[in-house]
């Protein structure tokens, strides 16, 4: 048994920090002691390091150069350490809209990374999120429209079984595929459906809610959004209450007032934070490829030289966090909640990751008072990068 006498400030499963101890024991949290309840006041008084849960980014592409549709085990590899070095254990990398073949090897080759085990030092790979190739042409964003499809469940299916299970979670546009009502509800079971890239109204994302879509994909970037008369699917998002909803807290995709309402109205529990990030992601200003179309790196921006449309971002999840909390007004409780619990419960795998639970997998955190990382742990082993 691997004991830590340090006193910390711990997030535990309640979404509250308390002051207490913890046990680790075969990988996994044997004791967490809490002492006593921190008020929010109290959080950044004091000289205890913060303990918090290792962080799980469900949307992400790439950085350092790669990009996880390469399709290499070279890419898989960068991306997963990457993570791990700035806090994020567990990882959930984005596909991009290709050719179907094409993103059946990349699957393929997450299946067998996937399959290989935990490395240490490496985030561990909990799931795969399809962006494309079911989502419209009119809200593609930085996808290529040149391999945008219609939904075609033998497709759909495909991806599932190439995958060996690692997807879970599929993006439509469902104005563009009108039978969602019923390959929606075909699907439940085998994976989240989500609202990715789409134009739809209103009515027509609240009737794909309601077929059982449970997600929504990088809530206010390439939807229809919040307007009085048309509350497009920001407002459908908004309105059902078993829906998560991913946000890129960059300082450059959603304004800080965006951000604030969202935590406001969707509530901490359904609130995701994701980095969207790029292969730029680490790299210095240039031009990069995402799915064949050139993007340019200016700083925190990217986007297709092309248009000028707004790409993806250059940031990871622990500095959007920082983002959220020092910049946006966001309680710290509930942007750990939204990087850590949340998408554990999202991808199923609340039981094992999200936060500092007795049982629970010992990846976690050392954060000091101004949210400067200390330590990362993986089952309860530190990562020699500080």
């Amino acid at each position: 048994m691997d004991e830590d006498r340090k006193k910390y400030k711990i997030f535990a499963e309640d979404k509250k920090f308390y002051l207490g101890r913890i046990a680790v024991s075969d990988g996994r949290f044997s004791s967490v002691d809490l002492e006593r309840e921190l008020g929010d006041e109290e959080l950044f008084s004091g000289e205890e390091d913060f303990l918090l849960p290792g962080l799980i980014d469900i949307h992400f592409h790439g950085c350092l150069g790669k990009d996880f549709c390469d399709g290499t085990r070279e890419a898989v590899s960068t991306l997963a350490k990457y993570e791990a070095e700035h806090g994020i254990t567990g990882i959930c990398p984005a596909t991009l809209t290709l050719p179907v073949e094409e993103l059946e090897k990349v699957l393929g080759l997450a299946r067998t990374y996937r399959d290989e085990g935990l490395k240490i030092g490496e985030a561990r790979l909990l799931g795969i999120n399809m962006e494309g190739p079911f989502i419209s042409p009119v809200k593609k964003g930085a996808q290529n429209p040149n391999y945008i499809l219609k939904w075609d469940d033998r497709i759909a299916n495909r991806f599932l079984e190439a995958s060996g299970g690692l997807v879970k979670y599929m993006g439509i546009a469902p104005e563009e595929n009108p039978a969602f009502k019923d390959f929606i509800p075909k699907m439940q079971g085998k994976v989240r459906i989500s609202l990715a890239h789409t134009n739809a109204d209103f009515q027509t994302a609240v009737e794909a809610y309601r077929a059982g879509a449970s997600h929504a994909v990088h809530l206010f970037n390439a939807m229809t959004g919040l307007d009085h008369r048309n509350p497009g699917v920001v407002g459908a998002t908004m309105e059902q209450k078993e829906v998560f909803a991913e946000l890129i807290a960059d300082g450059v995709h959603v304004h800080p007032m965006m951000v604030r309402l969202a935590f406001t109205v969707l509530g901490e529990d359904r609130v995701i934070l994701i980095s969207d990030s790029l292969r730029s992601t680490g790299m210095p200003d240039g031009l990069y490829d995402l799915g064949g179309q050139e993007v340019e790196k200016k700083g925190k921006h990217c986007r297709l030289t092309s248009n000028g449309a707004l790409a993806g971002s250059v940031s990871n999840v622990y500095d959007c966090l920082c983002t959220a909390v020092k910049e946006m007004g966001i309680p710290l409780r509930k942007a750990v909640t939204a990087a850590s619990l949340n998408p554990a419960r999202s991808l199923g795998v609340d039981q094992d990751y999200g936060s500092i639970t007795v049982g629970k997998v010992a990846d976690y955190l050392i954060v000091d008072k101004d949210l400067k990382q200390k330590a990362v742990y993986q089952a309860g082993k530190i990562l020699p990068i500080f």
